[in-house]
């Protein structure tokens, strides 16, 4: 930037984000290791079981990862605070599913996945699930955490020593 006289001058610094700087959104890094395992799977089929009780299985986890992602984003909600991960959080969500989980929305998504797993039938999206976690520790929670702990300070230490990352 140069000023009227023709001397430069430093642009301003950025504003600090209000957010915490997650690599995508949660739903997207599932997503991923869904879709690649389901393509993975036209090439090189690992079937999980070719049993009635499979759709059990996935119908189980299918509804506790809904009820598990549908309760922390309703909290969320009700306490009018951003789900959305590159939005400010407002206030800490401490109550609710949240009481017994950090991550229930996260928790739900795993659950919900494992479940579509076994809908499609298919080990890969199973096998690709260490990785999705990854991705999801390092780059979505361990971000989270960070930026919690540094907006809300020891009430944010303090739940977290209350209550677990997953269960």
């Amino acid at each position: 930037m140069t000023t009227p006289d023709g001397n430069k001058q430093p642009a301003p610094a950025a504003a600090h984000a209000d957010h915490p700087g997650v690599v995508m959104p949660p739903p997207l890094v599932y997503a991923g290791g869904l879709v690649a395992g389901a393509l993975i799977d036209q090439f090189i089929p690992i079937p999980l079981v070719d049993a009635p009780a499979r759709w059990i299985v996935a119908g189980v986890l299918i509804l506790i990862g809904l009820i598990l992602a549908g309760g922390g984003t309703t909290r969320f909600r009700r306490a009018g605070t951003a789900v959305q991960p590159h939005k400010p959080s407002t206030t800490m969500v401490t109550d609710g599913v949240y009481r017994f989980s950090r991550n229930p929305i996260y928790l739900g998504l795993t659950a919900f996945y494992l479940g579509l797993a076994f809908a499609v039938n298919s080990g890969w999206v199973i096998l690709l699930l260490p990785l999705v976690l990854v991705v999801m520790h390092y780059g979505v929670i361990r971000r989270e955490e960070r930026y919690l702990e540094g907006k809300f300070g020891v009430a944010y230490r303090d739940y977290k020593g209350r209550v677990r990352r997953w269960l």
